[in-house]
């Protein structure tokens, strides 16, 4: 964990300020949802906050204390969106991470974005985040905080309320579900060569060009939210999903929506714009040299961070 002193005499403003990325990364992983990150940290900052100022003083290490509060705070939500995900019209994506603010992009911010603070790497592939909801809560957390943040077992502990050995066991249990899942470890140029090929075969209408990117058995999952107009259910096989794609294509020409190539957390995908709007997000699963997952974010609520704000 890292290990800021607090200056007597202070509320640790500084120091807390200090976190606000690093406590982002923690819990957009374990939540797989900024906005819910967002309020994850917030409610961290505001527990420090209302501490009494020698509380706050007796308290060796802030940042460490942060975490362990921020990452309660995330396990507790896991918890109970397992209900919410049942209520969720349709299949749940995670929310998908647009290029940071010194990227490409249409966003315009006045204030830098939440977005912009989460470390874009191999820990947020959405191949990943989609096999971390299938997770149990405590694993999930037991995964993100010791492989991929370095957190020792016995720190992890007092996040979970378990023993060390038992959230090292958790650890490994996820650790294997990762090991069959697929799409985790195309390399990024593949990626963007297979994504290019598909952008320029989507927008032909060109379903056997389709058929040959994608594996035999892939699957197409989207999400509307019940807000807009999306599949329910995965949509499974290469022929099947190539006709689904073209049809796809001749709705998106009808409405003038135009297929862009950006990075989708941090990874080589696609993005649908209508106007200056993003309409939908398209991320991919890549495995033995074909497209194997598709994933397609169409709930306007998970795409806010796409779309440009106007002045203020």
């Amino acid at each position: 964990m890292t290990n800021q002193e607090l200056d007597p005499g202070t509320d640790g403003a500084d120091v807390v300020a200090s976190e606000r990325r690093h406590l982002l990364d923690v819990a957009y992983r374990l939540l797989g949802s900024l906005a819910e990150a967002e309020d994850a940290v917030q409610e961290g900052f505001a527990r420090w906050f209302s501490l009494a100022p020698e509380q706050r003083t007796a308290i060796e290490n802030p940042a460490a204390w942060l975490t362990t509060v921020v990452s309660r705070i995330c396990l507790d939500q896991l918890r109970s969106a397992r209900a919410k995900r049942e209520r969720y019209v349709g299949e749940w994506i995670p929310e998908p991470l647009p290029p940071t603010g010194a990227d490409e992009g249409p966003r315009i911010a006045h204030e830098p974005d939440p977005a912009d603070r989460v470390t874009l790497d191999e820990s947020v592939n959405m191949a990943l985040l989609v096999v971390l909801e299938a997770m149990t809560p405590a694993e999930r957390v037991a995964f993100i905080l010791h492989d991929v943040f370095r957190y020792p077992f016995a720190a992890i502990a007092e996040v979970v309320g378990r023993t060390p050995e038992a959230c090292r066991q958790l650890a490994s249990s996820a650790r294997r579900r990762i090991d069959v899942a697929s799409g985790l470890r195309a390399p990024s140029a593949d990626q963007a060569r297979l994504v290019a090929e598909f952008r320029r075969a989507w927008e032909a209408r060109d379903v056997r060009a389709l058929v040959g990117l994608l594996d035999p058995e892939a699957t197409v999952v989207a999400d509307g939210g019940g807000l807009v107009a999306a599949a329910r259910r995965p949509i499974t096989g290469a022929d099947r999903i190539g006709r689904y794609l073209a049809t796809l294509a001749d709705k998106g020409t009808e409405l003038g929506m135009r297929v862009e190539e950006t990075t989708v957390n941090g990874r080589p995908g696609l993005v649908g714009r209508h106007g200056d709007q993003t309409v939908v997000v398209l991320a991919f699963g890549i495995e033995g040299g074909r497209i194997r997952n598709l994933w397609a974010v169409v709930n306007p609520e998970k795409l806010h961070r796409w779309n440009a704000t106007a002045p203020g």
